[in-house]
């Protein structure tokens, strides 16, 4: 709520302010630099050709951005400086009041001048719409890379994507085949007698060897 009241308040200042900065900016326009630095001379201001061209583009221009809030603090300095030259060489006095050619009117300018240097002008003008959106941008582009280191990327070692690997799969089972027997040291003339002996047959006698 704070926020907002001061936007509001910043915007009026602002738009009353820049319209007093072109009403004089403008007189200044239609009276001619040369009148205008003429006025200046009399008044002792230094260069006065230089301050005359000055102080009527100031006022003029900084006069209607401040109306739109564009480029506020800027355009606050300048504006500053050239209410205090002018209270400085040609308001300053005894008296602040501005029938007496006091420092009445450039020092308020000047002052408000100084407190949009200070605050800014407000989210209602340019300059907030501006940031806004800058600042929009930013949060996206956050946001995006955010998005980006969190998400499940696989790389190759070219640095392009590839594909997951399949998952691995068991190999079949394949049945064992049965061992073969191990050979042993009798011959088939002995293996025929254990036959015998266990058919319960008696075994063929074996003739001895001829000599």
């Amino acid at each position: 709520m704070k926020r907002i009241l001061f936007d509001v308040a910043a915007l009026i200042a602002r738009v009353v302010t820049g319209v007093i900065f072109l009403a004089h900016g403008w007189q200044k326009w239609q009276g001619g630099l040369g009148a205008t630095a003429q006025g200046f001379r009399e008044s002792g201001i230094p260069a006065p050709e230089l301050a005359a061209a000055y102080a009527t583009v100031v006022e003029t221009v900084g006069g209607i951005f401040l109306i739109l809030g564009l480029l506020v603090r800027p355009v606050a300095v300048l504006l500053l400086l050239n209410m205090l030259g002018a209270i400085f060489f040609v308001h300053w006095g005894l008296t602040p009041m501005s029938a007496d050619n006091g420092w009445e009117l450039p020092g308020a300018l000047g002052a408000l001048s100084l407190l949009f240097l200070v605050l800014g002008g407000g989210r209602f003008g340019l300059d907030g719409i501006f940031r806004s959106m800058s600042r929009r941008r930013a949060e996206r582009r956050a946001a995006e890379a955010d998005l980006a280191a969190h998400a499940p990327a696989a790389r190759g070692t070219a640095g392009g994507p590839t594909t997951p690997l399949p998952a691995q799969q068991e190999p079949p089972q394949v049945p064992r085949q049965p061992s073969a027997p191990k050979e042993s040291g009798l011959s088939d003339k002995d293996m025929r007698d254990i036959d015998a002996l266990v058919g319960d047959e008696q075994p063929p006698r074996r003739e001895p060897p001829k000599g």
